[in-house]
């Protein structure tokens, strides 16, 4: 159960931060140059200053460090699986010559913790972006940075509403399974103990019933929509809209200039 309080993704902490106080597009935009960074990079300076911008974005959101690292808990599994299959699997020289250990090269321990780090800095700057961005200034600027796809038929607003709903749902379904996991075990049911496969066939329990709010969620939100009106982006308007300031043009040019040099460089 401790599992469904890590995840950061999907909820927001208001604050009024400089981080905060940025267009929703401009964050998106840093999110989207973070990600080529994170990719484009391959050496463990250009990691390490990666990492260095995004716990310096993590100070001026004055957001707790432990609430961002916190995400990462639930991804412990799969680092650890990203780092042993790189460990064993890349070709090199053998850091051990004992049995089936002569399989770990220090060429795939270097290529699993980079990737690793590659991994964890990921969800670290995406998780920033939903921990400073409400979900209704996140769906604005969704649709306004799709916006010019209207001309070749790209539903903006739709899009970007589905996108939001879902990143909205996700602590919403955790806190659901959360309770629905308490009610399991206060009637027997074992989360716990016993191999792999058993464990899945546990989970059935949980899956079932959740799945099932899920959608009755959903049905209950679609009716609430149409209940006021929603008929869709065409023809509405917004009570606040959206501009570039100063901060913004600032924060975009730094982003593209650190981004553009630690490709070049790294």
């Amino acid at each position: 159960m401790a599992l469904f309080k890590n995840i950061t993704i999907g909820q927001y902490i208001p604050g009024n931060s400089v981080i905060h106080r940025l267009d929703p597009r401009t964050k998106i935009l840093g999110a989207v140059l973070l990600i080529a960074m994170l990719f484009l990079v391959d050496s463990v300076w250009g990691y390490l200053l990666a990492g260095l911008a995004i716990f310096a974005v993590i100070y001026l959101s004055e957001i707790p460090i432990k609430v961002v690292l916190r995400g990462l808990r639930p991804l412990f599994v799969i680092l650890l699986l990203t780092v042993s299959l790189h460990l064993f699997m890349t070709e090199g020289d053998p850091i051990f010559n004992v049995r089936f250990l002569n399989r770990i090269t220090w060429q795939g321990l270097n290529r699993g913790v980079l990737m690793g780090v590659r991994l964890a800095l990921l969800v670290m700057g995406t998780s920033l972006l939903t921990l400073t961005t409400s979900p209704i200034n996140l769906t604005d600027g969704i649709e306004s940075l799709l916006s010019p796809g209207k001309r070749i038929g790209v539903p903006a607003h739709e899009l970007a509403m589905m996108m939001t709903i879902a990143l909205r749902f996700i602590p919403t379904l955790l806190e659901e399974a959360e309770k629905i996991m308490k009610a399991q075990m206060a009637r027997g049911a074992d989360f716990q103990s016993g191999n792999l496969v058993q464990r899945a066939k546990s989970l059935i329990p949980l899956l079932v019933p959740l799945f099932v709010n899920a959608f009755r969620r959903a049905d209950d939100l679609a009716v609430a929509m149409e209940a006021r009106g929603y008929r869709g982006g065409e023809g509405r308007t917004k009570f606040k809209e959206l501009h570039f300031r100063r901060a913004d043009v600032f924060a975009l040019i730094i982003s593209f200039g650190f981004v553009v040099v630690i490709s070049v460089l790294f």
